[in-house]
């Protein structure tokens, strides 16, 4: 796999033995505008090094690295990524890459969202948490969803603010220490990253009367209050869940009183509001129809007035409530996939439909990788992960996806599959990829059709959505530029994005395509870039244009090529 293995120019040849890659490391997530960068270098074993700073395929500054730390203050512009190129020269002026590393510069989370989560906190030495959140930073994680933390659903902190508790229990009856969740946001905290805590927002335990909440907020599945709404969970557990209505001004109140306690304790930054979907028609204790939508815009409108300088995030779980979900103060769109939506084409229209509510909010899909395998040990697929993140990352979007391991199941704390030392490696790139190259990706423009077609060989190419045997083309028009996005399915055995058994296979290499674009718009300049080779960073593409458009040269396709027409 072409996965960082190094920059090669005009005159390496392919029996040029590639230098060992750089390991490079910054001291944040993401920066204040006018905020310096430090970065962290291992050792190199000798030898001259330079860095280039970059903006998309713009050089903005190039200057001698003088040990293994030193800083760049990048320009102020807000909302900018970056890429710093590290290079060696040898005596003959030939430039051998060994290292990149992406730089965000947002003011705020929320335009460019990049969200992991947390799920164990028990046992932990502060080097291991420390661990932990520095490993996240370097996929430029830039909030952290702390998903079963908490004591209770319906009282998630365990204790008072005058006396909190040490130690606790949470669903599934694991043990929770406080001072593992304070480190751990006390580190997000230093990397610039947002600490989220995680709760539905209708959830209530059996003892739940006993802590306070009324018979009348609950939920029914019958108009006589026979049968109250409940999730059932293992009788090993603390309790089902039972279901009140998240509309319930009471309710509202109740909860917004417990989330005072925990951001008393806790350093908190928001509240990832949860829900679990259609639930079918369900009734109030007065035996009234409830629209758990409505009810979902007037629960974060609660939660945004209880506590206005605190973050939220909710859940649209299958698009459930989206609509009223958009209305509310939420920072982004969290979208939860399921089987229902299995195509890469589906996350293309759940996209389409967010930028329809609001063309300005980020969409994150929570979506669960290699599900049916991750019931016993293993490893994830690489070619399936990689083409999936591909995917979302072309469309704008970000994949919530890492944490103290990757995530296989909607329950958080599964970590049955582990990641290959490949795809490891694979997820630096792709992670400084969506970084380095935000303002393309995530940044406005509007996606429309191309008509690409070989100009010499049998690649077949289709526009999107992906079909079999053909390589996907995805257009982008921003105005000035046109992006064209390169997704290899030529040979996915399927083109759903859940590989669910971990069955996809790797992408054969494509080499030295050269391809037709039609387009009747002059081009001045064309350049790629690529996670999957030469460190992300761009490169100039030769091209001849005629009235029908443009013949591209690409030197190599895995999956994911970025093509920009300028």
């Amino acid at each position: 796999m072409l996965f960082a293995i190094g920059c090669t120019d005009s005159k390496t040849t392919q029996d040029d033995v590639a230098p060992k890659a750089i390991s490079v490391s910054t001291d944040k997530a993401c920066y204040q505008p006018g905020e310096a960068v430090t970065f962290q270098m291992e050792q190199t074993g000798g030898g001259q090094l330079s860095v280039r700073y970059r903006h998309l395929n713009n050089i903005l500054s190039t200057e001698a690295i003088h040990g293994n730390t030193w800083t760049w203050t990048p320009p102020a512009t807000d909302f900018k990524g970056y890429l710093a190129e590290i290079y060696q020269k040898d005596a003959d002026g030939h430039e051998t890459v060994r290292g990149s590393i992406a730089i965000d510069v947002s003011s705020d989370w929320n335009k460019f969202p990049r969200y992991g989560f947390l799920s164990h906190y028990s046992g932990l030495t502060q080097e291991q948490i420390a661990r932990n959140i520095k490993r996240l930073n370097r996929y430029h994680i830039n909030g952290v969803q702390y998903q079963d933390w908490h004591y209770k659903h319906h009282q998630p902190a365990a204790g008072s603010v005058q006396a909190p508790q040490q130690e606790w229990t949470d669903i599934a009856n694991r043990t929770v220490e406080k001072t593992v969740v304070d480190s751990y946001i006390a580190e997000t905290h230093k990397y610039g990253m947002k600490s989220i805590f995680y709760n539905l927002c209708f959830g209530a335990l059996e003892d739940a009367e006993a802590d306070g909440v009324s018979p009348e907020w609950y939920l029914y599945k019958d108009k006589v209050q026979k049968e109250r709404d409940m999730h059932a969970l293992p009788s090993s557990w603390k309790s089902n869940i039972y279901l009140v209505n998240p509309g319930n001004p009471a309710w509202q109140e109740y909860l917004a009183r417990q989330n005072e306690t925990v951001y008393g304790i806790f350093n908190f930054d928001g509240y990832q509001i949860d829900q679990l979907g259609s639930r079918g028609t369900l009734y109030d204790a007065q035996g009234k129809e409830v629209d758990l939508p409505a009810g979902y815009l007037s629960f974060i409108r609660a939660m945004k007035q209880a506590h206005p300088d605190k973050r939220l995030v909710m859940n649209a779980v299958s698009e459930y409530g989206q609509e009223q979900i958009a209305q509310g103060e939420v920072d982004f769109f969290y979208n939860e996939v399921w089987g229902d939506a299995p195509r890469l084409a589906d996350l293309s229209r759940i996209l389409e439909n967010n930028r329809q509510l609001n063309r300005e909010r980020a969409t994150v899909f929570a979506a669960y990788m290699n599900y049916n395998v991750a019931d016993g040990k293993g490893y994830f697929n690489t070619p399936g992960v990689l083409l999936t993140d591909a995917v979302m990352f072309a469309l704008g979007a970000s994949h919530l996806e890492l944490g103290e391991h990757m995530l296989c199941k909607e329950y958080f704390p599964n970590n049955n599959l582990q990641m290959k030392p490949e795809l490891e490696t694979a997820m630096i790139a792709y992670y400084d990829f969506l970084v380095a190259y935000q303002n393309l990706l995530r940044d406005g423009g509007d996606f429309c059709p191309v008509e690409v077609s070989p100009a010499e060989g049998t690649t077949k190419y289709a526009d999107w959505p992906p079909q079999y045997g053909c390589v996907t083309a995805l257009g982008k028009d921003l105005g000035q530029s046109l992006v064209l996005h390169l997704l290899n399915t030529s040979n996915a055995d399927k083109l759903d994005w859940r590989d669910t058994d971990g069955t996809q296979p790797e992408p054969k290499l494509l080499q030295q395509e050269r391809l037709h674009l039609k387009t009747t718009r002059p081009v001045q300049r064309i350049w790629m870039a690529s996670p999957d080779d030469n460190y992300g960073i761009p490169r100039t593409l030769d091209f001849e244009q005629d009235e029908s458009g443009v013949i591209i040269e690409l030197p190599s396709l895995k999956y994911w090529n970025m093509v920009v027409l300028e």
